[in-house]
């Protein structure tokens, strides 16, 4: 350290922002119930795919390879947290607001 600065008068570091609160597995469960009545393989052709319903943009937007519907629950559940942390709950406008999620 210089000894000519005075360490007092450095401005102090901004704190790190806190770590977002965990996502219950239960959430996502329910969550997909209310989307997909939980069936995590489905796939009816419009546009939406598995438990949760991605879009292929949502899906590829966070790593996602292949299809939505293809990928275990775990899998999903795991892209569908990267995308609340892009999106927050709003990737699922009527199921989250239905849940009290937002």
């Amino acid at each position: 350290v210089d000894p000519r600065v005075d360490l007092r008068v450095l401005p102090r570091p901004e704190p790190p922002p806190p770590e977002p609160e965990p996502i219950a597995i239960s959430t996502w469960h329910e969550l997909a119930h209310c989307e997909s009545s939980g069936d995590w393989s489905i796939n009816t052709g419009n546009g939406f795919y598995g438990g949760l319903q991605f879009t292929l943009d949502s899906w590829r937007l966070v790593g996602g390879e292949g299809y939505p519907h293809e990928a275990s629950p775990q899998e999903q559940m795991d892209r569908a947290l990267r995308l609340q942390r892009i999106q927050g709950w709003e990737a699922w406008p009527v199921c989250s607001r239905k849940l009290g999620l937002r």
